[in-house]
């Protein structure tokens, strides 16, 4: 049983229409303003007893000039195991990714999907390194991974209930 909580911003404010709504609105806000805009989307979980909470992020980097990001939490209560898991963190990022893609195509904005799976074959994260990258790259998107992979690292690991 999944519980999915509605998209929102950091600030807590609830997305009230459809996210594809949201963020063509944003991306046509932010084009107008004159910002060049590279769109990064990644998820992180966070294991919590029979629980396993997931937080999705859409980060939009606006260079040189900050960013902002959107944020969708879910919980899930199936038991899984660290690969599983991450494979999972990177099918909500890829799900989120292909609603968006051709939202960011046709506007011209650069978009990334990042796994918080390790590079270092020393971590556990790293056995599901080869099938996540495969994914990825397979529904044709740039990949990025620890320690590049800022959005799902840093800012969906910040907002990971």
């Amino acid at each position: 049983m999944e519980q999915v909580h509605q998209w929102r911003k950091l600030n807590g404010q609830l997305i009230e229409g459809s996210i594809e709504d949201e963020v063509r609105q944003t991306v046509l806000r932010e084009k107008e303003a004159g910002n060049e805009l590279k769109v990064c989307i990644g998820t992180d979980s966070q294991a919590k007893g029979k629980d396993t909470d997931f937080a999705t992020v859409i980060v939009f980097v606006r260079k040189g000039k900050g960013g902002f990001m959107y944020i969708r939490n879910e919980t899930s209560s199936q038991k899984m195991y660290i690969k599983e898991r991450m494979l999972l963190e990177v099918g909500k990022s890829i799900e989120v990714a292909y609603a968006l893609c051709r939202i960011f195509a046709m506007y011209n904005v650069d978009m990334e999907v990042h796994a918080d799976i390790n590079t270092n074959p020393n971590f556990k994260s790293n056995d599901a390194l080869k099938e996540a990258m495969g994914y990825i790259q397979g529904m044709g998107f740039a990949f990025k991974a620890k320690p590049e992979a800022f959005a799902s690292s840093s800012c969906a690991n910040k907002v990971v209930q």
